[in-house]
């Protein structure tokens, strides 16, 4: 049976993988639909949310990740008096589907409210604490109570300043793969976060670089693609400069790995040693 790297460590000056057992043909696997959000704020420097999944699951067993998980069929219905910023045709033509676009957006803000406790509403809209805990109790009962749910208390998630700004699609050899896009948000004002203790067992604050520096130290374990993501992060200082470049919408890029010492270098294609770089763990692009 194949193996494949899922989790990044760092141990001394090498860069090495946690495998996990794969799939006797890995072709059969199918490829699910996911979304994560990255949701960002400044105290002062630009700080991102992550989580740490446990140890109990088959995939990314006790990473930091972005709060995120697969797209059910349910979320893109039942939209209405639920959903402000964003329609299915937009969120469709941005994704590049035929319809159901909307789907990753409603998703993502389903696994964060799921998973740390966060909804992603119009800042001025001020949610109480007890209506964001009767949403996420329902979302813990049932994924497809996000929307009923939103309506019974008068809540509306804004997804105008939520960007899609990267996708990953995991490679072949895994039991679990996944198409995931990647979404930028702002933190919501005034809420608390709040690990579901499920899937996910911890929950921080931290700047990419510090991340990328305790990964380094062997104390933050990340999956490739989320390394890539933090040093993506990890060019801008602030909220407003990073939504700035999300709004434009600017042209894909790859991103590639200078991994000779195994520092796991992430490049874009500006950068001095991009084009030797051809170290490929997660296949994708990134916008930022």
């Amino acid at each position: 049976m194949r193996q494949t790297g899922s989790l990044s460590r760092h141990t001394g000056s090498v860069a090495r993988y946690q495998h996990t057992t794969s799939e006797d043909d890995p072709t059969a696997v199918p490829v699910r639909d996911a979304a994560t959000v990255m949701i960002v704020r400044d105290k002062p420097r630009l700080q991102v949310l992550m989580v740490q999944r446990t140890s109990k699951v088959a995939f990314g067993a006790s990473a930091w990740v972005f709060p995120g998980g697969r797209v059910d069929p349910e979320d893109a219905i039942g939209v209405d008096g639920a959903v402000t910023g964003l329609d299915d045709v937009a969120a469709s033509s941005m994704l590049g589907v035929e319809s159901g676009g909307l789907a990753w957006w409603v998703a993502g803000v389903r696994e964060t409210i799921e998973e740390a406790g966060l909804l992603l509403v119009d800042n001025g809209s001020a949610p109480s604490v007890e209506s964001i805990r009767a949403v996420r109790d329902a979302v813990h009962r049932d994924s497809a109570l996000l929307l009923p749910a939103l309506r019974e208390h008068g809540l509306r998630v804004d997804l105008a300043d939520v960007h899609e700004v990267a996708r990953f699609i995991t490679p072949e050899g895994p039991p679990r793969r996944f198409d995931t896009r990647f979404l930028l948000a702002q933190a919501p004002d005034d809420q608390d976060v709040s690990p579901d203790e499920g899937e996910v067992v911890a929950a921080r604050w931290v700047e990419p670089g510090k991340a990328i520096d305790l990964w380094r130290a062997d104390r933050f374990p990340l999956m490739s693609v989320t390394h890539r993501m933090l040093a993506c992060l990890r060019r801008y200082e602030s909220v407003t400069e990073i939504l700035d470049t999300a709004r434009q919408r600017p042209p894909t890029r790859r991103v590639r790995v200078d991994d000779p010492d195994g520092e796991y270098h992430v490049l874009l294609p500006e950068d001095a040693g991009y084009d030797d770089a051809d170290l490929e763990i997660e296949h994708g692009w990134v916008r930022l």
